[in-house]
C-alpha cells in the first residue's frame, strides 16, 4: 500500500481577542479568526501504514522540533488509538518546514495533519468524534486545524465554528527567527485567575457573508490581538518585523499571529505581496518570508 500523505499548513490567527481567565480551570479564553496559508507556508506528513507506531522527522526545522517520542504527531495518534480500539497505525514521515515556537500552529497542524491521515487509514469520516476527541486530548489548537478552513476559535480552543467562506487573502508571514514560547506571553498579560480581560466587552466583529476581500479586511481591521503588545515584551524583534511590512507598498494590515514571533501582512494583491516578500528576504536574510494566500 502507497504511503498516505497530506499538508499541514501554518494556522494564522487574524484576530485574537483574549476574554479573560476561566475560574475554575485557569485556561485563557479566547475568541480568534483562524485561516490557513497555502502551499508555500505548511508542513508535509505521509504515513506507511505498518505494525507499530513510528516516526522520522526531517526538514530545515527539525532539528528544532523537540524529542520525536514527544512530537505531537506521536501523541496525537496514541490519543486517538485510545479513542478506537485496534486502530491501524504506522510510521509517520513529517517534513517540517515551518519555524517552531513560532504562534502559527505547526506543531498542532502536523498533530491534525496526522489525525486526518490515521482517519483515512481506518475509514473514520472525517467527522468521526473521535478524532475531534483526540484533538482536544493533544491540544489547545488541534481541533481548529483538523479541518484547515477559516473560521472561528472560541474557549481555550476547545469551540470550533462552521467554516467560514471568506475570500483568499494574499499575505507575507515573517518570522525573525526567534522561538517564542507561549507561556512566558500569557504570563506578561499578566492576567489573574477569574479576571476579565479590560476590553473583553467588546465585540468581536463578524465576518460572515463577506466576499470581497476589502470588505474583510475592513471589518477585522478595528480588532486584535491582545498578546501582540506582551509578547513585545519578551521579543521587541517582533517590533521590527511589523514595521517593515508595513512599510511595503499595499500592504493593508500588519499584525502578530498568535503568541507570536511570527508577524502577518495582508495585501490587496497577490503580485503586491510576492514583491514585498521578497524586497523583506532580501534585506533580512536571517529572517523566514513566505509569500502565501490565506483562506
Amino acid at each position: 500500500m502507497l504511503p498516505l500523505a497530506t499538508r499541514a499548513p501554518a494556522k494564522i490567527n487574524l484576530t485574537l481577542h483574549v476574554l479573560g481567565r476561566r475560574p475554575g480551570d485557569g485556561y485563557h479564553a479566547l475568541e480568534s479568526l483562524v485561516v490557513f496559508a497555502g502551499s508555500s507556508a505548511g508542513d508535509l506528513l505521509s504515513l506507511e501504514p505498518g505494525p507499530a507506531l513510528d516516526l522520522a522527522v526531517t526538514g530545515p526545522t527539525a532539528g528544532p522540533a523537540g524529542p520525536l517520542d514527544d512530537n505531537l504527531v506521536v501523541r496525537a495518534a496514541r490519543h486517538l488509538a485510545a479513542e478506537v480500539p485496534g486502530l491501524t497505525v504506522g510510521r509517520f514521515h513529517l517534513v517540517k518546514r515551518l519555524p517552531v515556537a513560532a504562534g502559527i500552529g505547526g506543531g498542532s497542524s502536523d498533530a491534525a495533519a496526522a489525525l486526518r491521515l490515521l482517519g483515512r487509514l481506518n475509514g473514520l469520516s472525517p467527522d468521526h468524534p473521535a478524532l475531534m476527541a483526540a484533538a482536544r486530548r493533544t491540544g489547545a489548537d488541534v481541533p481548529v486545524c483538523l479541518d484547515p478552513r477559516a473560521r472561528m476559535m472560541r474557549g481555550a480552543g476547545e469551540a470550533v465554528g462552521p467554516a467560514l467562506p471568506l475570500p483568499p487573502m494574499p499575505a507575507v508571514l515573517i518570522n525573525p527567527g526567534v522561538p517564542v514560547e507561549t507561556a512566558p506571553v500569557f504570563r506578561a498579560l499578566g492576567l489573574k485567575v477569574g479576571e476579565a480581560h479590560p476590553l473583553a466587552a467588546e465585540t468581536h466583529p463578524a465576518v460572515d457573508g463577506l466576499s470581497g476581500l476589502d470588505a474583510v479586511i475592513a471589518r477585522i481591521a478595528p480588532a486584535r490581538n491582545d498578546l501582540e503588545a506582551p509578547a513585545l515584551t519578551v521579543a521587541p524583534v517582533i517590533g521590527d518585523t511589523l514595521a517593515a511590512l508595513r512599510d511595503q507598498a499595499d500592504c493593508r494590515l500588519a499584525r502578530m499571529s498568535g503568541s507570536g514571533a511570527t508577524v502577518f501582512g495582508l495585501f490587496g494583491h497577490r503580485s503586491a505581496a510576492v514583491w514585498a516578500a521578497r524586497t523583506i528576504a532580501a534585506a533580512q536574510p536571517g529572517w523566514w518570508v513566505r509569500a502565501t494566500l490565506l483562506r
